[in-house]
């Protein structure tokens, strides 16, 4: 048990550790070939967030724990609002004044149905899974043509280009790219089985260990970005980060088991976590969203978050 806890949290950080290289150097790598910053935060810099999550989905998917990898998707996201969002806005409240952000939000609730949607029948096909993934690229070419669309004094335009690496050769970029493409599978692999022999340990299901330690630990970069944004004064950007992150893990993280191990879901997903998820990002919307003028996620609403974050993981352990 000892060695798997340990196989676990070194796996981890690899993970965000080989994620965060891989986005470094893909993002260096598109500034130099002349890609605009607004397009490689919305694209690159997005769904590297969500690396780890879909590679982590893809591994369990294929080791046969198709529920870990739906719960890795759903308790991503539960977490990313609740836990990441919450603490953030209890350290600094964030001040949502974006348009391209107000445009992100309608497009995450939507997104959201159409997974409760498919999950609904108790039942991921895999024609479902390729939806999803199918969604996935078309949301990945309207953000890049949003990119091209924002209004150059929206505040996430400079807030983005301050995150882009700078000088960095294209040959460095390369490497980091390499380094991630190899050290991220395989460390997903390591951290995905030992979290299933933890579960197995603490007689706790597949499903749960998703929604929870893997979820929680894959969680983490999105809590440091988040909190080290808002500290900087990049509110928009600390809460795009959790808004593209959460709308990649539906599409590809729940695309993945949709894909490689269409199935039963556990019930507990059907009749639980996803409205769980959906009743957190409708919180969202409501904090941040405003038709006219701008909204601030207040500290209030950061505590209500957390304790909806911390009465969850009651539920899931009561």
């Amino acid at each position: 048990m000892l060695l798997n806890i340990v196989i676990f949290l070194v796996g981890l950080i690899v993970l965000s550790w080989s994620a965060d290289r891989f986005v470094y150097g893909a993002s260096a790598l598109a500034k130099n070939i002349g890609i605009s910053p607004m397009m490689i935060g919305l694209t690159i810099v997005a769904m590297g967030s969500s690396a780890p999550e879909i590679v982590v989905s893809a591994i369990a998917s294929a080791n046969g724990n198709m529920n870990t990898a739906v719960g890795n998707a759903l308790g991503s996201n539960i977490t990313n609002i609740a836990l990441v969002l919450g603490i953030t806005a209890l350290v600094k409240p964030l001040l949502v004044s974006s348009t391209t952000l107000k445009r992100e939000l309608p497009a995450l609730l939507i997104i959201s149905l159409i997974a409760i949607g498919f999950m609904f029948d108790g039942e991921l096909k895999s024609y479902e899974g390729i939806i999803l993934l199918g969604l996935f690229i078309f949301v990945l070419a309207m953000m890049a043509w949003l990119s091209l669309q924002v209004d150059k004094e929206d505040p996430l335009v400079a807030e983005t280009a301050d995150e882009i690496p700078k000088g960095v050769s294209n040959t460095s970029a390369l490497i980091w790219i390499g380094v991630g493409l190899v050290v991220l599978p395989l460390s997903a692999h390591f951290l995905v089985n030992s979290a299933v022999e933890i579960a197995r340990y603490m007689g706790i299901s597949d499903l749960v260990i998703g929604l929870t330690i893997i979820a929680f630990g894959t969680s983490l970069p999105e809590l440091a970005a988040s909190v080290a944004g808002v500290l900087k004064g990049e509110d928009d950007l600390a809460l795009g980060n959790i808004i593209g992150s959460n709308i990649f893990n539906l599409l590809a993280v729940l695309g993945m088991p949709g894909l490689i191990a269409p199935g039963l879901l556990d019930p507990d997903v059907y009749n639980r976590d996803m409205y769980v998820m959906l009743g957190l990002t409708l919180l969202l919307f409501l904090f941040s969203f405003d038709l006219i003028g701008k909204r601030t996620i207040s500290r209030t609403n950061g505590f209500i978050l957390l304790a909806c974050f911390i009465g969850y993981q009651f539920w899931l352990f009561g």
